[in-house]
């Protein structure tokens, strides 16, 4: 396999909200890719503006770059300015260059996942935080809410969740993205991965093939309190700490989002790299921005007066300014990786030309 090559197999190991991999790779020259990204703002609730997808073609770019280190390579990204925002184009070059290292977090690339159950409760160490902020590039901060602040955390994200699980834009969301049955996916999430106990996993099942029956679960059944409890309050407290990463100035567009990607993608590695397992816990920070900036996200009054709710509980939690600058949210903890997890399409599907 061409170098070129074997560092987009790698790269293409990023993390994307739902596993939706918004790029594509048009190999121009044994040292030039082209990357096609898009977003799925138009059919994806939590895709505010694109943002979602703009941070995972950050941390897919800061993937490549640290993949090319393996090879004694230095890259250099640049965005193209007349592509639209919503599809973004990017030319990537790969210069030779003595100086440069194997990054020690290549190792960590493949075997990075998603661990939604629960994690050890011990604290994070010191010297964990210490080599985890500083992964983190100039302009980013971690902000570490543990201790008496996992409990507000906890039941911040179990309110979030029924937001989650009672609107219909959420669950056109999920009916395409889950893989029943499953315990990895190319694709999309295997439900094994999701956290929900065998029972909870069939009744899911069966709810998600028609709206008609999540509504009458939530109606008359109390559909949501299970799923919460299991997804969301049990976890966030099953954990080391919940971390917000802060930009130092609120991130604007493309590039503000997908520099944002990119210190994630190495904050994630590093833990990985610990032996640290992650959750991203990033609804509550989408519904807070959507009531920030006054737009609506769905036709539900109710889910709306939540998200109300939730917006002024985490400003509450870490100050309203720094939760304009928040990029990211997510639990971090000791313990073993997820045994699901999604897998990434082969890269011969993601090469376009």
């Amino acid at each position: 396999m061409p170098v070129i090559e074997q560092i987009l197999d790698l790269a293409r190991w990023a993390p994307s909200g739902d596993n939706t991999q918004p790029w594509r790779f048009e190999i121009a020259a044994a040292d030039h890719v082209i990357v096609h990204g898009f977003d799925t703002r138009e059919h994806c609730v939590y895709d505010l503006d694109g943002r979602s997808s703009q941070l995972a073609v950050g941390a897919m770019l800061e993937t490549l770059r640290i993949a090319a280190t393996g090879h004694g390579l230095r890259v250099r990204v640049a965005r193209r300015a007349d592509a639209p925002e919503s599809r973004p184009l990017f030319d990537v070059t790969l210069e030779a260059d003595a100086s440069v290292v194997p990054s020690a977090l290549i190792p960590a690339i493949t075997v990075r996942c998603v661990q939604r159950r629960a994690m050890q409760t011990r604290p994070i160490r010191p010297e964990e935080k210490a080599e985890l902020e500083a992964s983190l590039p100039a302009g980013y901060t971690a902000v570490w809410l543990e201790g008496g602040k996992r409990w507000s955390m906890a039941r911040l994200l179990f309110t979030s969740a029924r937001i989650r699980l009672t609107t219909r834009e959420a669950f056109e969301v999920h009916s395409k993205i889950i893989r029943w049955q499953a315990q990895f996916s190319e694709d999309g999430i295997p439900d094994r991965a999701i956290g929900l106990d065998p029972l909870m996993t069939r009744v899911m099942e069966w709810a998600m093939r028609d709206w008609r029956r999540v509504w009458f679960l939530n109606t008359f059944l109390a559909g949501t309190l299970m799923p919460r409890l299991q997804l969301d309050l049990l976890p966030a407290m099953a954990c080391g700490a919940h971390v917000l990463i802060v930009a130092a100035t609120e991130p604007r567009g493309v590039d503000d989002y997908t520099k944002a990607g990119a210190a994630v993608q190495r904050f994630w590695l590093t833990a990985t790299h610990l032996g640290l397992q992650h959750q991203p816990e990033m609804t509550p920070l989408i519904f807070a921005r959507y009531v920030q900036d006054g737009r609506a996200f769905t036709q539900n009054r109710s889910a709306s007066r939540t998200a109300a709710g939730v917006a002024g509980r985490l400003a509450g939690i870490v100050g309203d300014d720094t939760l304009r600058r928040g990029v990211w949210l997510g639990r971090l903890g000791g313990g073993r990786p997820a045994r699901a997890r999604s897998l990434r399409m082969p890269l011969q599907q993601l090469l376009t030309s």
